[in-house]
């Protein structure tokens, strides 16, 4: 299945001169989604993966589905003052500003193998946040899963060194 015929293009989204890559329209496709799903958790079905981690919100969707497939934990990373329990955060910068994310502090233990799943790698910045999270409880970041990635904003330079897994790229 071509997955990236599922993709909707939004022109001057959320500014001008800015090609969103909507993936919505893969989402309420169930063969595509399900497709989707199984390709990322095929590349790590044998690393003996703990949990995954997926950030707020759509790391959400990538990231519990393949934990499901992989028999995995699933720990969510969100803004600051939406985790319940005790956290930890991780500050990263935007291209205009700064932004925060938190995990809870017992999010995963010591030697856990971890695999952080999203749907986009953009410039890289909450992935390397999310890494800096993961290994700072203990963590070992097995691989990152991304269902698209924008290779012309260079993301992978950022996360130089870490097992990099996109399904389509731009």
């Amino acid at each position: 299945m071509n997955l990236q015929n599922q993709i909707r293009n939004i022109p001057d989204f959320p500014q001008p001169g800015v090609q969103f890559k909507d993936i919505t329209t893969l989402l309420k496709d169930g063969k595509a989604f399900r497709e989707a799903i199984d390709r990322l958790a095929e590349r790590y079905r044998d690393q003996q993966i703990d949990v995954v981690v997926g950030p707020e919100a759509r790391g959400f969707v990538i990231g519990a589905p393949v934990a499901y497939v992989l028999g995995a934990g699933f720990a969510p990373i969100r803004k600051p003052g939406k985790l319940p329990a005790p956290t930890i955060s991780c500050e990263y910068s935007l291209e205009y500003g700064k932004n925060t994310l938190e995990i809870h502090r017992d999010a995963l233990g010591a030697g856990s193998r971890v695999l952080i799943a999203d749907d986009l790698l953009a410039t890289g910045g909450t992935t390397v946040a999310a890494i800096k999270m993961v290994e700072q409880l203990g963590g070992t970041v097995v691989g990152l899963a991304f269902l698209i990635e924008l290779s012309f904003l260079n993301g992978r330079q950022a996360l130089n060194g870490y097992d990099i897994t996109s399904l389509l790229q731009y």
